[in-house]
C-alpha cells in the first residue's frame, strides 16, 4: 500500500472522507491518517449533503485532493422494508451531489465510490461477476439501496468519458466487524444475530427467534479488510474506463452456519426458531474478487471465526455504544 520508497502516495495529501465517523469511515480515516494524509471526516450536520449546494460548499472549504465517497443510509431487511423511499432518495442525493461537487472542485484529483452487494440481480450466477451486474432487477427488499448505488456507478462512467473524472467504484460483500451497528431497527444480519444470542444466553431463554429459512447464504467481508481496500484504491492508478471492482473473501456462508457459528461463540445452546415468513433476502451472494485483486493488489485476510470472535467481544465490551440508535 506504499510506493516503491516505502513512502504513502497519500501522505501529506488533503483527503476528504464523507461518511468518515461511521462503521467502515473510522477505520479509513484511521488508516489515512496512519499513512499521514491530511484527513478531514465531517458530519452530516456540518455538511448535509442531500442538500443542494452543501456538497459545493463542503469542497470549498476543504479543498480535498482526494474523495472517498462513504457516507450512506443503510440498514438491514427489514429497514429496507420499512423505509424505502427515503432509503432511494437520501443514498441517490448524496451521491449525486457529491460526484458532481468533486468534478468541480479544482482540487479533486480522484474519488473512490462504494457500491453494494445488494445491486446485482436477484439471481445471479455465483459467483457474482462485474458483467453481471446489469443482468437483471435486484432482490426486492434490497432493491430502493441497489438501484441509487447503481445510478452512482454510472454517473462516474459518463462524468469520466465527458469530462476526464477519475474515478474507483468498489462493490464490497457484507461488511461485519467491530464498531458495527447494533441497534434493531438498522443492524444488519451478523450484528443483529449477535445481539440476539447474547441476550438469550443472559436472560437464560430456552429459544431464539430467527428470520427466513435459514438457506439464503452469504459473503462477509471485514470491516479492516474493506478500510485497506478503500485506501488501497486511492493509491493506485485504476484503469479507464471506470469499471466496478468487487470486494470479498471467496467464502460463501448460509445464514444458519452464520447463526449457529455465532450462538456457539456466545455460548447459547438453545433452539433456534426460524421465521419463514419473514424474507430470506437475495438466495445466494457470494464474488468474484479476482479484478479488485489484480488492479488494487488487495485480498481480504481476516479469518471468518476470528472476525466473528472479535465482533461479539466488541459487543459485549461496548453494548451502550453498539445500540445506540444511529442519527
Amino acid at each position: 500500500m506504499a510506493s516503491t520508497d516505502g513512502v504513502s502516495t497519500v501522505q501529506g495529501k488533503r483527503v476528504l472522507v464523507t461518511g468518515g465517523r461511521g462503521f467502515l469511515g473510522r477505520k479509513v480515516v484511521a488508516r489515512f491518517a496512519d499513512r499521514g494524509a491530511d484527513v478531514s471526516a465531517p458530519s452530516s450536520a456540518e455538511y448535509d449533503l442531500t442538500v443542494p449546494g452543501s456538497a459545493e460548499q463542503m469542497m470549498s472549504d476543504l479543498r480535498p485532493e482526494l474523495v472517498v465517497h462513504l457516507a450512506a443510509r443503510v440498514g438491514g431487511i427489514g429497514y429496507n422494508q420499512a423505509e424505502p423511499a427515503p432509503l432511494y432518495l437520501a443514498n441517490l442525493l448524496m451521491g449525486t451531489h457529491v460526484i458532481e461537487a468533486a468534478r468541480a472542485a479544482a482540487t479533486v484529483d480522484k474519488t473512490v465510490l462504494l457500491g453494494t452487494v445488494c445491486s446485482y440481480p436477484k439471481f445471479t450466477p455465483v459467483p457474482f461477476r462485474e458483467e453481471s451486474l446489469w443482468d437483471g432487477y435486484p432482490e426486492e427488499t434490497n432493491a430502493p439501496y441497489g438501484v441509487a448505488k447503481k445510478a452512482h456507478l454510472i454517473h462516474a462512467q459518463v462524468n469520466n468519458a465527458q469530462y476526464g473524472q477519475r474515478f474507483a467504484y468498489l462493490i464490497p460483500t457484507n461488511l461485519y466487524g467491530p464498531g458495527d451497528k447494533f441497534h434493531p431497527t438498522v443492524s444488519h444480519v451478523i450484528p443483529a444475530l449477535i445481539r440476539k444470542c447474547v441476550l438469550a444466553k443472559e436472560e437464560g431463554a430456552d429459544t431464539v427467534d430467527v428470520w427466513g429459512t435459514g438457506t439464503a447464504s452469504r459473503e462477509y467481508l471485514y470491516v479492516d479488510d474493506a478500510a485497506n481496500a478503500v485506501v488501497r484504491a486511492t493509491e493506485v492508478d485504476v484503469s479507464t474506463p471506470v469499471e466496478p471492482l468487487n470486494l470479498g473473501t471467496n467464502r460463501e456462508v448460509t445464514i444458519r452456519e452464520t447463526v449457529e457459528a455465532i450462538a456457539a461463540l456466545v455460548g447459547f445452546d438453545g433452539e433456534l426458531k426460524w421465521d419463514p415468513s419473514k424474507p430470506d433476502g437475495q438466495p445466494r451472494r457470494r464474488v468474484d474478487a479476482t479484478r479488485a485483486e489484480q488492479v488494487l493488489g488487495w485480498h481480504a485476510e481476516m479469518p471468518f471465526r476470528d472476525g466473528l470472535r472479535a465482533t461479539v467481544d466488541w459487543y459485549r465490551d461496548n453494548r451502550v455504544e453498539a445500540e445506540r440508535l444511529p442519527s
